[in-house]
């Protein structure tokens, strides 16, 4: 029994002396195995946050096996830049070179208006009307003048004509005895009478007749047409009020119908300190903005510089003309304007 212990035991002693030993491949090969699993793991990072920022990872760039490290990477330089400088600020207003307030030649009672604010009225397009009774009759007692003068002129030659054939037969029967030389000079004196009335009536008529064509032209005065085409923008009158060129007092005398602007003589009117009235000059480049329409640059060129200073203000006034037009636009909008330099 104590044997069959002992070669028990002797057979589940270790024997150190013949474990092998750790060949140098296989340390090598631990080795190779650990740096793959870093360089793994440094991917797997990098994939990770990629998915996080929403970015995808650029790949290394490959360099050809023979490039040398000390070759220069071409680098793209941004293109120069093709815009003007501004070279000076300004702000102003949206002013029209053609704008009028349409009134009457003549005092009268207003008849009808027949434009609104906002209508496009073309020239001489009929704008209101103003009572003309008075001027009808006025013209119609004008022409009935000229008829009755046109009556005294006949009347007058029938009687010319009539002296004249006495003044005839008083000449042929001197020399038989039968008429005296002073039946003779009467004849001639009741001709030469005659024909100075009648020149004297058709004077008249000449005269009758041009106070025909005025009273034509007062009763035209009654009718208000448009002086150009454009814009009605202000309607200051309404039927039953008076209108007069100049005002009468009163609190429904009107001393204008309508107000018209045309649209096409749009521009823009700047104030600029005079201490930078030098950096402006006629024929330069404005980009203009209305106020209304911040991102709208308008494309403007400066047309004259007012040769006077204001002098409470310290600013010289520019005109500016705009050179692309467009219904946007409107009077008295306020715009900020950039004075351009010259291109380089």
């Amino acid at each position: 029994m104590a044997k069959n212990t002992s070669e028990l035991l002797g057979q589940l002693k270790i024997d150190r002396d013949a474990v092998p030993e750790p060949s140098p491949l296989s340390s090598r090969t631990i080795v190779l195995a650990a740096c793959i699993g870093a360089v793994a793991g440094v991917l797997v990072g990098a994939l990770a946050t990629a998915q996080f920022t929403g970015e995808t990872p650029e790949p290394a760039p490959q360099h050809p096996p023979n490039e040398s490290a000390s070759t220069p990477v071409p680098v793209d330089l941004p293109a120069p830049s093709t815009q003007r400088e501004t070279v000076l600020n300004a702000s102003g207003y949206i002013t029209p070179r053609r704008v009028a307030t349409v009134s009457a030649e003549v005092m009268g009672l207003i008849a009808s208006v027949d434009v609104e604010e906002g209508m496009q009225v073309a020239e001489g397009q009929v704008l209101a009307h103003l009572n003309d009774a008075k001027a009808r009759v006025n013209l119609d007692f004008a022409r009935a003048q000229v008829r009755v003068l046109e009556a005294r002129v006949a009347s007058i030659g029938a009687e010319l004509a009539e002296a004249r054939r006495q003044q005839v037969r008083h000449a042929g029967l001197i020399d038989k005895h039968y008429s005296t030389r002073a039946e003779l000079s009467q004849s001639e004196a009741a001709v030469e009478s005659l024909e100075a009335q009648l020149s004297s009536a058709q004077a008249d008529i000449q005269v009758a007749r041009l106070e025909v064509q005025r009273q034509q032209e007062r009763l035209q005065d009654h009718t208000i047409r448009a002086p150009f085409a454009g814009v009605v923008t202000q309607k200051n009158a309404q039927p039953g009020e008076i209108v007069a060129p100049s005002s009468a007092g009163g609190g429904h005398t009107r001393t204008g119908i309508c107000t018209i602007v045309d649209m096409d003589s749009l521009e823009i009117e700047v104030d600029v300190n005079e201490a930078f009235i030098g950096r402006v000059s006629a024929g330069q480049k404005v980009s203009a903005n209305l106020d209304a329409y911040p991102d709208w640059d308008i494309p403007a060129t400066v047309v004259a510089i007012i040769p006077t200073a204001d002098r409470a203000k310290a600013t010289v006034r520019v005109r500016i003309g705009i050179d692309e037009k467009d219904p946007r636009i409107l009077p008295d909008m306020g715009v900020k304007v950039a004075f351009l330099g010259n291109r380089e």
